[in-house]
């Protein structure tokens, strides 16, 4: 991979950078994305029809046990060489935000410390009826466990299809977004809102954008460097070649 040369000691210089991460960079553990076709007994369903308030209302056994799956295959996985250079890279940056539109904790797991969740943590659960956010909980086969304080179901700490993003870490990446010196955007598609409005917002106040992908995206044609390529063999040259 070529690094121009210019971008390495203007990197090097900059104290304020904000990374945003996709489902892209979890697949390189090994995750599947919410694209992705589902396998067995779950390839007779959509992910968007399971992923809702609605479906967790109809039948909150299946929705559970569909989320479930998704917690252990991510506890079974390890961070991967792009989530632990954007660690390293925190550590360099007086300034560092990592937001993420992943939901499996990978990011903490590689020792990234700032980060901003938009969609949530599969890990964690919450109360259905707004009581709180647990996080740790019985789990029960088959079963939606309860809340401790109001006996109502509990569900997923994520956000579904239909739902708000969380008004707290939404301001976060807003406001660490406009003050940043350069912006990355990584293994997203660039197509899932407001997320991917947050490049274009740094764009427009001024700051370098760096997309890395596998494949080309609506936003490519916006970015100032583009690295074609998976985020695990390109950010770990790239943070060795500006802080070594």
């Amino acid at each position: 991979m070529e690094i121009p040369s210019e971008l390495i000691p203007f990197l090097r210089s900059s104290g304020r950078i904000v990374a945003l991460t996709g489902a892209g960079v979890s697949q390189e553990s090994g995750l599947r994305t919410f694209r992705d076709p589902m396998e067995g007994l779950w390839a007779q369903y959509r992910p968007e029809d399971l992923a809702t308030p609605e479906a967790f209302e109809r039948t909150p056994e299946l929705v559970w046990e569909f989320y479930a799956r998704r917690r252990l295959k991510a506890g079974e996985v390890q961070p991967n060489a792009g989530h632990l250079a954007l660690a390293e890279m925190e550590r360099h940056v007086p300034h560092f935000t990592l937001v993420t539109q992943n939901v499996d904790g990978l990011h903490q797991s590689a020792g990234s410390e700032n980060v901003v969740e938009l969609h949530g943590n599969i890990t964690r659960v919450k109360c259905s009826h707004g009581c709180g956010v647990f996080s740790e909980w019985e789990e029960i086969q088959g079963k939606a466990p309860t809340c401790p304080a109001c006996g109502a179901k509990l569900r997923p700490d994520v956000v579904w299809f239909g739902e708000m993003l969380p008004g707290d870490e939404l301001a976060t990446a807003v406001q660490a977004t406009r003050t940043c010196a350069v912006f990355f955007s990584i293994g997203t598609s660039g197509l899932v809102q407001p997320a991917a409005a947050l490049p274009l917002l740094a764009k427009q106040t001024g700051a370098v954008l760096v997309e890395i992908n596998t494949e080309l995206t609506p936003l490519t044609p916006s970015v100032d460097y583009f690295f074609q390529g998976k985020a695990g063999e390109i950010l770990p040259e790239l943070v060795r070649a500006v802080w070594g």
